[in-house]
């Protein structure tokens, strides 16, 4: 048996096309307030730049980011809610009581350095600092530095990044004068094969000689210097992080 059907169109009311459109509408606007309320998380990593602290946990919104570090740790980056008012804490890994705390903003999408360093000043001789860090690779052919003058009986430093084949008498150095307790922003420099060198201002004796860094353009880095021990003239520790990694 057959059952023919024939099509018809069917008129809508001007009311009932009115309602499905506020409904489609609400349904969009819907979407569209919980993109916008969406939050990105903030990347956060510890530098323990402090000669006094003992081997300490640092504590962020809570959250163990880093535990039992000592001086030179730059630990990697952990994944943090964002905030304007980060509750960071930093105790003794054996026990006891908090040895420094702060609060501190956490951009969303955003990338920072907490850095522990010593201030020589009473009740607790450490003071806490949040650095932002940079998120993008450096330009193509070219490396971009950050350094931390945390060396205290060298005293200020200039800092050279001396090319292949090339002695330390015929460079211009990188940073000048850096003091204790500064950082520097990112600098950039051509990319190619260097030594970084680390002198007291204004000498040319060096206190730090890395190795041969082969730079191909893309780096982004943090650079901590330090003093190997609290004597008269040490030479310097240097202590290097990637921030972006090389893309080029």
């Amino acid at each position: 048996m057959w059952i023919l059907c024939e099509w018809r169109p069917v008129r809508l009311s001007p009311l009932v096309l009115a309602s499905a459109a506020a409904l489609l509408l609400a349904v969009a606007l819907s979407g569209c307030e919980q993109v916008a309320t969406y939050t990105q998380p903030s990347l956060v990593r510890v530098i323990d730049a402090s000669y006094i602290a003992p081997a300490a946990n640092v504590t962020v919104e809570g959250q163990l980011l880093a535990g039992n570090i000592g001086q030179g740790t730059i630990t990697a980056y952990g994944t943090l809610p964002a905030t304007n008012y980060a509750p960071i804490d930093i105790t003794a890994s054996t026990g006891g009581g908090t040895l420094v705390s702060t609060t501190g903003t956490l951009p969303p999408g955003g990338q920072s350095s907490i850095l522990l360093e010593d201030n020589g000043a009473a009740p607790t001789g450490y003071q806490v600092t949040i650095l932002q860090d940079q998120q993008v690779p450096a330009a193509q052919g070219h490396s971009a530095f950050r350094f931390l003058n945390q060396a205290p009986r060298t005293g200020a430093v200039d800092v050279y990044m001396v090319p292949a084949n090339t002695t330390l008498a015929n460079t211009i150095p990188l940073v000048t004068d850096l003091p204790v307790g500064s950082t520097t922003g990112y600098i950039s420099f051509t990319s190619q094969t260097v030594t970084m060198v680390v002198t007291p201002t204004g000498l040319t004796t060096p206190k730090y000689t890395s190795t041969s860094m082969p730079l191909v353009g893309g780096e982004v880095r943090t650079v901590l210097i330090v003093d190997t021990q609290l004597t008269a003239d040490p030479p310097v520790e240097v202590f290097m992080a990637d921030d972006v990694g090389s893309t080029y």
